[in-house]
């Protein structure tokens, strides 16, 4: 094994360790940092989540579809546009027309895809009342 192969792994371990901290560092230090008798102290040990404040009505409510749609077009567009930096960093000023068009024809699906979903009804926020139970 030469020595580069061992930088190799040295390398590999020292990022693996510090994914392994990033990722289990903020559990160790919630569970040191939290504190530990504010529910028991208040009589809310059956109170799902404590944030300060006292809830009021029902934590079971109906979100309409058009919030996951909504959530979904962002979503796409998100990707879309990360996709979309790393080709225009690709294409070369050979066929600078070809590519052009190229991109224009991704943007103009895209478009589209607005379209339709403005169509749907996607993008109107329509305020429901539900009654409670």
């Amino acid at each position: 094994m030469g020595q580069q192969s061992l930088f190799d792994l040295l390398y590999v371990a020292a990022f693996f360790l510090g994914g392994l901290v990033f990722a289990v560092g903020p559990f160790i230090i919630a569970l040191l940092l939290a504190p530990r008798s504010t529910r028991n102290t208040q009589q809310k040990t059956a109170q799902l989540i404590e944030c300060g404040m006292v809830p009021i009505g029902d934590a079971w409510i109906r979100f309409g579809v058009v919030y996951y749609l909504y959530a979904l077009m962002f979503l796409a567009f998100a990707v879309d546009i990360l996709y979309l930096f790393p080709v225009a960093l690709v294409y070369n000023r050979v066929f600078a027309i070809r590519d052009f068009i190229e991109i224009v024809i991704f943007v103009g699906i895209l478009a589209l895809a607005v379209v339709y979903a403005w169509n749907k009804g996607v993008f109107t926020w329509e305020r429901k009342s539900y009654s409670h139970r």
